[in-house]
């Protein structure tokens, strides 16, 4: 079922970590390289997961932040070169750029990036030294400039792993971020909510009943995961045709989403839905064939819940996968289920 990698912070709230043990293989998040800064930072939940071999911390590596490094003589034009480099270059240009507070508004830590990147942000005026934990570990930005540099890592981590990652986030502002529009490589992508879909228990539950659930009912969740990717990778394929990948699938995944309800009713939890919002980004040639963005398609009904597609203008940070290119945003608002 793949593997939720949760960002821009290291440890996420309580209701993303039951999220990912029932609906994904297990989590991950993106920690720094230092170990004694990974030591501090990440939470004890996490390092139980971790020896259950369900959390997995990963680092960038010099590979995986290829896209990242700037090339030739400091702050040369080279740096065009990086889509990343010149969305910070166009926010430090802007008549009023984020600065960087004291105490900072959100913190980047140094053992997170390259070198070279933690220069320019230095150097554009978006970041400035700070020293919770030693100085030069930790860099203080703005909040818009930490969910853009840590959400498109995240976007570059899941498409340079062999693992199947799929980025997910509780910080609006990080998933739009990773997803601008107006650009001359914008392209088009569908926007679907699954959060009725994908019930979580209520707040206040312990960890140890959501493996508990895990546990015993593995093959439902199995199913209506696969059930749901599938449908979402058909979406992909088969743009000009959103109704008719419902009607396809319509059947496995009614079954798939009634046995789930089933095994919920027969456990002894609350249960809450939670907004999540899915980014499923188009092949190119979509651009030609959907014209008019922000329009709404219903799908039809699933389990009793209405399934709505919409178009919306996107452009990748990051590479695109061949396998599927995914994003997920988890809103805070919930209503029990």
């Amino acid at each position: 079922m793949g593997v939720l990698l949760y960002y821009p912070k290291v440890n996420p709230p309580t209701e993303v970590v039951h999220q990912a043990l029932l609906y994904w293989d297990g989590l991950a998040s993106v920690v720094p390289r230092d170990p004694r800064v990974y030591e501090a930072l990440v939470g004890a939940e996490l390092r139980r997961l971790e020896e259950r071999e369900l959390y997995r911390p990963l680092t960038f590596t010099r590979e995986t932040l290829e896209v990242l490094t700037v090339h030739g003589p400091a702050y040369s034009r080279a740096q065009s070169w990086s889509v990343l480099t010149r969305e910070l270059r166009r926010i430090a240009a802007r008549p009023d750029p984020p600065r960087p507070t004291s105490p900072p508004e959100a913190v980047l830590h140094t053992s997170k990036i390259t070198f070279e990147l933690e220069r320019l942000l230095l150097h554009l005026g978006l970041a400035t030294d700070v020293g919770p934990l030693g100085r030069g570990e930790a860099l203080s930005v703005s909040k818009e400039v930490q969910a853009l540099v840590v959400g498109v890592l995240a976007r570059e981590l899941a498409a340079a792993t062999d693992l199947a990652l799929f980025p997910y986030t509780d910080s609006e502002d990080a998933y739009r971020n990773t997803l601008r529009p107006v650009s001359p490589t914008r392209c088009l992508a569908w926007e679907m909510e699954l959060g009725r879909l994908l019930p979580v228990p209520a707040p206040g539950t312990p960890t140890e009943e959501v493996l508990t659930f895990r546990e015993k009912h593995a093959e439902e969740r199995r199913r209506l995961m696969r059930a749901l990717h599938r449908m979402l990778g058909d979406l992909r394929r088969d743009y000009e045709h959103p109704a008719d990948v419902l009607t396809q699938l319509r059947a496995e995944l009614s079954e798939a989403v009634e046995d789930y309800r089933a095994a919920r009713r027969g456990s002894r939890m609350a249960w809450v839905h939670r907004s999540v919002t899915v980014s499923v980004a188009l092949a190119a040639a979509a651009g030609g064939a959907l014209l008019l963005p922000d329009l709404g398609w219903f799908l039809g009904t699933i389990g009793g819940y209405a399934l709505n597609v919409a178009t919306r203008e996107i452009r990748p940070l990051a590479s695109a996968r061949d396998d599927h290119d995914f994003s997920y945003l988890h809103r805070v608002q919930s209503g029990l289920s």
